[in-house]
């Protein structure tokens, strides 16, 4: 790896965007119980987790002394706000649909004020960071191939395009502010992006069997949705196993998530709402552009 490449974007902040969330289907996922709740059950970590990342990252702003860092610092934060507003919403419907949203979303209130009340700043910022480059490389995966998300509702697959492409746009921030003044040491930086990728996964398989436990299925059709629908994520040819590459250049000792390219249509997500201003038409533009 090239650590004088850089392939980095500035964060642009991006308010009320509506996805017309209401309008997808119950399983909005090629009505495949199993794969609409997997995302569903991601989809309720991410406004308290949005919220933990900007607690995480403002326990370092004093120290911060670059003023670009301190700008994109700013963006990042503004930019997560609007992701937890956005994925709020989606978990509302989740509610009205019977899922137990409340208790999951009080089980990781007490988990991340756990972690920011017993665990040391250098901890959180590590934490924030593998999250970080784990979100940015799922953004790459599922969308630079159109066929991952063909069968997905456009209004839904439009609303993780536009968080995509925002991770893709942060996704170094947090990084740098652990590198420039988080003092982490790097066997803590290592070992947090292992345990972030286990709990991320652990949870989101425990929620997606709870919340399908509501649908209405049994134990025994659960167990055969979760081995028809499990290698879709993690087989051999699986959509998150296509990205265990650029997973392991975390461990490199000179590396920096801007060593990633940007998803090359990027540009394309960019022109279409500025001229649509319509994150769904540019989220259909984005997908479209796939290879």
């Amino acid at each position: 790896m090239n650590a004088h490449v850089s392939y980095q974007v500035e964060p642009v902040v991006r308010k009320d965007l509506d996805f017309h969330l209401n309008e997808a289907p119950r399983f909005w996922f090629n009505n495949d119980p199993f794969l609409t709740r997997m995302f569903d059950a991601l989809s309720l970590t991410f406004p308290d987790g949005e919220r933990y990342f900007i607690e995480c990252v403002r326990m370092f702003r004093d120290k911060i002394e670059d003023p670009e860092l301190q700008k994109r610092v700013v963006d990042f934060i503004k930019q997560e706000a609007q992701h937890g507003i956005a994925h709020d919403k989606m978990n509302q419907l989740m509610k009205e649909q019977g899922m137990p949203v409340d208790q999951f979303t009080a089980t990781l209130k007490r988990i991340f004020r756990f972690e920011l009340t017993k665990r040391s700043p250098q901890y959180n910022i590590a934490m924030t960071a593998a999250a970080e480059h784990l979100t940015a490389l799922m953004a790459e995966t599922f969308y630079s191939n159109k066929k991952t998300l063909e069968n997905a509702h456009p209004y839904v697959r439009a609303l993780f395009a536009w968080h995509a492409i925002e991770e893709m746009e942060h996704r170094d921030v947090a990084f740098d502010v652990m590198k420039q003044v988080g003092e982490v040491p790097e066997s803590t930086r290592r070992f947090v992006l292992v345990l972030t990728t286990v709990l991320m996964f652990g949870f989101t398989l425990y929620r997606t069997n709870i919340m399908l436990k509501c649908d209405g299925f049994s134990s025994r059709e659960r167990l055969l949705m979760s081995l028809k629908g499990l290698p879709w994520f993690f087989g051999k040819n699986g959509t998150l196993t296509a990205m265990k590459s650029q997973y392991l250049d975390w461990f490199k000792k000179d590396f920096h998530p801007s060593q990633h390219p940007v998803i090359r249509q990027y540009p394309v997500w960019i022109e279409t709402l500025e001229k649509t201003n319509d994150p769904i038409a540019a989220g259909e533009a984005f997908w479209q552009a796939g290879l």
